[in-house]
């Protein structure tokens, strides 16, 4: 096959990256371009990376955004290293967050982080990934090297960060560690050594820390590639696991298909857009035919559905999870949008009700069970006493209007 040229790799690289302002963007595409075309002299690989916090057990769509871009330069001959931050998870990253974020222990990171590489496996190519914890080189840091690090910021840097101006504003707390968040990301392309670190768009000032520290510590200045977040089935709030608005990696294939026909039609192009392997013609094509009449949200939304499907578990997965939604869904005439609820384990059929506010009151609920009001699958459940056990996904119906996706979750 031919190697791709370098306004070639360019495309693909660059595809979706967004900085805020033109003249960051042109000078980090012309300090890309330098990069490449030094190492396709010199026949040695960029060393490009992302880090991801494990502050939940389970990797989502949301961090597969950066995780393909890290497969594009897996793909055009570059090294990737995923890294998990074992000791930035310690402090939490403020970057997205209008509020501190509550801390966790290293056994909680731990925890969480176990699964992590078997995840990324789903994206990333195994044998071309190396995998590293940042606690292998942070946790050794002294009193001392923290302040020289920190000599190399001002206060006024770190507050005129915008989660940090609207917490001023609000009065509420900004917390010194949160500060040490940067430094600590910064000095990782430092231990890495890195040409190119990834991020959300976020995340840009963190990653122009590492530019700084890379500088100070005479190393070549990474390139930063930012990449737009993506919302939540919410449509309104960025994907997370504590929102729980998020579409796990590893959950079945009918509940990926599933939630994705949840999320409101004004998610869709930041979903189609940084979730598809599709071209940017053929996205453009899709909501062109919407806007003329030509296709209905629902019918584009299938595709979409499809099409995540069919990333993580194949054609055959999707295609069934596809006809399975059809049979569950279409043919039933339920809404293609409605609120999702995770069942943990077997859960009363009232306190679902209750919990999920589509009654008033336990009361209330009792009431529309004897009523034979509720339905689990057009199935009718008449006793209060009912536990939902259900294998990965069904459909609650309260009365005529009211409904409710269940969805499977270990704890």
């Amino acid at each position: 096959m031919t190697r791709p040229t370098i306004e070639e790799q360019m495309a693909t690289l660059m595809r979706g990256a967004e900085f805020g302002d033109e003249q960051t963007r042109d000078h980090m595409r012309e300090e890309l371009r330098e990069r490449l075309i030094d190492a396709e002299r010199s026949g040695d690989p960029l060393r490009v990376y992302c880090g991801y916090d494990p502050t939940a057990p389970d990797i989502h769509l949301g961090h597969t955004v950066t995780m393909r871009k890290l497969r594009q330069f897996q793909e055009l001959g570059h090294q990737a290293i995923f890294l998990i931050g074992t000791f930035t998870g310690l402090i939490g990253d403020p970057s997205d967050r209008d509020a501190a974020r509550t801390r966790q222990t290293m056994e909680e990171v731990k925890q969480n982080a176990a699964t992590y590489v078997d995840q990324a496996y789903r994206i990333l190519d195994p044998e071309e990934t190396e995998v590293r914890y940042n606690d292998e080189w942070l946790a050794d840091l002294t009193f001392r090297d923290v302040i020289e690090l920190a000599s190399h910021f001002t206060v006024q840097q770190f507050l005129a960060r915008e989660k940090f101006v609207v917490r001023r504003e609000k009065g509420d707390a900004i917390w010194v560690h949160e500060f040490l968040y940067a430094l600590m990301q910064g000095y990782d392309a430092v231990a890495l050594r890195t040409d190119i670190q990834i991020g959300g768009t976020d995340q840009l000032f963190n990653l122009m820390a590492g530019r700084k520290l890379q500088t100070a510590f005479d190393q070549r200045p990474q390139v930063c590639l930012t990449f737009p977040i993506l919302v939540g089935t919410d449509g309104v709030l960025r994907m997370s696991k504590s929102t729980g608005n998020y579409v796990g990696v590893n959950e079945p294939a009918n509940v990926k298909y599933g939630k994705t026909m949840s999320i409101p039609d004004a998610a869709m192009r930041n979903w189609f857009e940084l979730l598809t392997r599709w071209a940017p013609e053929r996205i453009e094509g899709v909501f062109d035919e919407m806007e003329a009449g030509k296709t209905h949200p629902m019918e584009a939304k299938k595709r979409l559905a499809w099409e995540i499907v069919s990333i993580f578990d194949g054609d055959e997965a999707a295609d069934r999870a596809a006809a399975r939604f059809e049979r569950v869904h279409q043919r039933r005439k339920l809404p293609a949008e409605m609120p999702v609820y995770a069942l943990t384990g077997p859960e009363n059929v009232v306190d679902v009700i209750a919990a999920a506010d589509l009654a008033p009151s336990k009361s209330q609920a009792r009431r529309l069970v004897q009523q034979g009001a509720v339905r689990l699958d057009g199935e009718r459940i008449e006793d209060i006493d009912t536990e939902l056990i259900i294998d990965e996904e069904a459909v609650l119906q309260i009365g005529k209007r009211r409904f409710l996706r269940l969805v499977s979750q270990e704890e």
